[in-house]
């Protein structure tokens, strides 16, 4: 069974950073481009990052470029997201997702999906 678990989250104050990290399992990692998403409370679900299968290319969001570093282990079966300089508009629940085969960047749908992980920013 495909699954992802994301972990990392949790509450930090503005300017402080946080790594998430999105754990697959049940799919041939290396075959999936991964993202990262997220969904703040009123808001429609954004996609804040991308990375291909051998992370030669990578997506963000104009909010967080500079700010945010998509990374994977393929070993490890494992894509994470650094997050620094983070500000309150950052607030969410943060979701890793998976498309597999070739797809454009960032990929316009994704096949699997983590149950979130909630990021709080305090100002």
């Amino acid at each position: 069974q495909e699954q992802l678990v994301e972990s990392g989250g949790g509450l930090v104050q503005t300017g402080g950073s946080l790594r998430l990290s999105c754990t697959a399992s049940g799919l041939t990692f290396s075959r999936y481009t991964m993202g990262w998403f997220r969904q703040a409370p009123g808001k429609e679900r954004e996609i804040v990052s991308a990375i291909t299968w051998g992370g030669g290319t990578t997506y963000y969001t104009d909010s967080v470029k500079g700010r945010f570093t998509i990374s994977r282990n393929n070993a490890k079966n494992t894509v994470y997201l650094e997050m620094n300089s983070l500000i309150p508009e950052d607030t969410a629940i943060y979701y890793c997702a998976g498309k597999q085969g070739i797809t454009p960047m960032p990929p316009p749908s994704f096949d699997v999906w983590g149950q979130g992980t909630q990021v709080t920013v305090s100002s």
